[in-house]
C-alpha cells in the first residue's frame, strides 16, 4: 500500500470502537464479537497511538475530524476519560456514542469535564416497550432516560439514535417529538443494516424498499417543521428524496450525512448520502480499519500501517470513491452522486459492495423493471 495524497478527500468522522464489552446485547446491534473478546481492546498506549495518527492525518486536511468513542459501550473503558481528554489536547473534536444507561450524574460530570462536544444516546421508542425488546434488557429505557437527564443536566449537547425496524416505523412522529420534549439537539434515523446480530433480525424486521421511501419521505416532512435537526444515517437515498421534495436549495444540501457536531464537526456539505470510505472511517477494538462499521471489508490496521497510509492508499477506499464504479441501477442513476447507494447493505445481501442498493424504491430512467 502506498500514500497517494488526495487534498480534497477529507476524513471528517471516526468511529472508534473503544471496546467490544457492553452491558446489552441488542438485537440489531452490528458487532460481531462479544464480552470475551474485550481482552483484546486496543492498550492504552495503543488507543494513544490511534488518536496520534488521527491529528497528524487531521493536520494535513482543510478541517480537523470527529472522533466519536463508540463501542460496545465505551463507558466500561477505565481510560475513557483521559483518552478523550488527549484527543481534544490534540486538536480533535470528540464525540461520545453511548446506549446511556451508565450514565449517572458523576459520570455525566465526568463527561463534560473531559471534552466531550456531544453525546449521541440511542432510544429504539418512546417507551419501554418496544426499546427494551430491541435492547434485550428489561429496564433500559428507563435507565438510558435517566442517563439523558443526567447529560442535560449538565448542559452537555445531545442527541437521539434511533434505528428503524417494523418494531418501532410507526413511531417516528412520536420520536421526534419525544427528542424535542427532552431538549436534544438532533434526532438521528438509522436504517438498519443487515450486518452482525442486525443479519438475524433483518429476516423478520427489516422494512422493505417502498416502506423505506414512505419513511424518507415521513422524515422530509418532519425535517420541514424546522423545531429540531433531524437526520437519516444509512439511507443515503434520502438525499434523492430531499431533493425530489424540494428541501436542497441552491446548491446546498439542508439534511446529509451522520454528522454528530454541526457547528465544529467540518465545514462544508457532503459529497454524497453514503459516505463509507469517503467522509467516515470505522476502526474496530483491535485496530482494523473498515469504510464503516457495517461494511466489513479490512483496509488495513492501524498497528501495522498508519492512518493517513490506509485513508490515502487503500483500493477498496479508492473503489468506493469512484461512483462510475456503481453497479446495477446505481450505477445509472441520476443521482448517483449525491447517493451512492448504501455500500454495506448491497455488501451484506450479495457480496459486491459495488452493487446497487437494494432497499432503494427508486427507478432511474433507463433501468430495466
Amino acid at each position: 500500500m502506498t500514500e497517494t495524497p488526495q487534498p480534497n478527500q477529507v476524513l471528517r468522522f471516526l468511529f472508534w470502537e473503544t471496546t467490544v464489552k457492553c452491558n446489552l446485547s441488542c438485537a440489531h446491534c452490528r458487532r460481531l464479537e462479544y464480552d470475551e473478546a474485550a481482552g483484546r481492546d486496543l492498550t492504552t498506549d495503543q488507543a494513544k497511538n490511534l488518536i496520534e495518527q488521527l491529528a497528524d492525518l487531521g493536520r494535513s486536511q482543510s478541517a480537523m475530524p470527529v472522533l466519536v468513542f463508540s463501542g460496545g459501550e465505551p463507558l466500561y473503558r477505565d481510560d475513557l476519560f483521559d483518552l478523550i481528554a488527549f484527543a481534544k489536547g490534540l486538536g480533535i473534536i470528540p464525540a461520545l456514542a453511548t446506549n446511556g444507561t451508565l450514565i449517572d450524574a458523576g459520570t455525566a460530570e465526568q463527561i463534560r469535564n473531559s471534552g466531550i462536544v456531544r453525546v449521541a444516546v440511542s432510544l429504539d421508542g418512546d417507551t419501554s416497550r418496544v426499546h427494551d425488546k430491541l435492547r434485550r434488557m428489561e429496564g433500559s429505557f428507563q435507565k438510558a432516560m435517566e442517563g439523558i437527564r443526567h447529560i442535560r443536566d449538565e448542559n452537555l449537547p445531545f442527541q437521539i439514535n434511533t434505528t428503524l425496524t417494523r418494531h418501532n416505523f410507526r413511531q417516528l412522529e412520536s420520536m421526534y417529538a419525544l427528542a424535542i420534549s427532552l431538549g436534544a439537539a438532533a434526532l438521528h434515523i438509522f436504517m438498519l443494516v443487515p450486518v452482525g446480530c442486525g443479519q438475524t433480525l433483518a429476516q423478520t424486521d427489516m422494512l422493505s424498499a417502498e416502506q423505506y421511501e414512505q419513511k424518507m419521505i415521513e422524515v422530509c416532512r418532519l425535517q420541514a417543521k424546522g423545531q429540531l435537526q433531524v437526520k437519516v444515517t444509512c439511507g443515503p437515498h434520502y438525499q434523492r428524496v430531499i431533493r425530489q421534495q424540494g428541501l436542497c436549495k441552491a446548491g446546498r444540501e439542508t439534511a446529509g450525512h451522520n454528522t454528530y457536531v454541526a457547528a465544529e464537526g467540518g465545514k462544508g456539505s457532503a459529497s454524497r448520502g453514503c459516505l463509507a470510505g469517503l467522509g467516515v472511517l470505522f476502526v474496530s477494538h483491535q485496530a482494523d480499519v473498515f469504510p464503516c462499521g457495517y461494511l466489513p471489508v479490512k483496509c488495513g490496521n492501524i498497528l501495522e500501517t498508519t492512518l493517513a497510509q490506509i485513508w490515502h492508499g487503500s483500493k477498496d477506499l479508492a473503489r468506493m470513491r469512484d461512483s462510475s464504479g456503481l453497479e446495477g441501477k446505481c450505477g445509472i442513476c441520476d443521482y448517483r452522486e449525491v447517493c451512492g447507494g448504501c455500500r454495506a447493505r448491497a455488501y451484506a445481501l450479495t457480496g459486491n459492495y459495488m452493487a446497487q442498493e437494494p432497499f432503494c424504491a427508486y427507478i432511474p430512467p433507463g433501468a430495466p423493471t
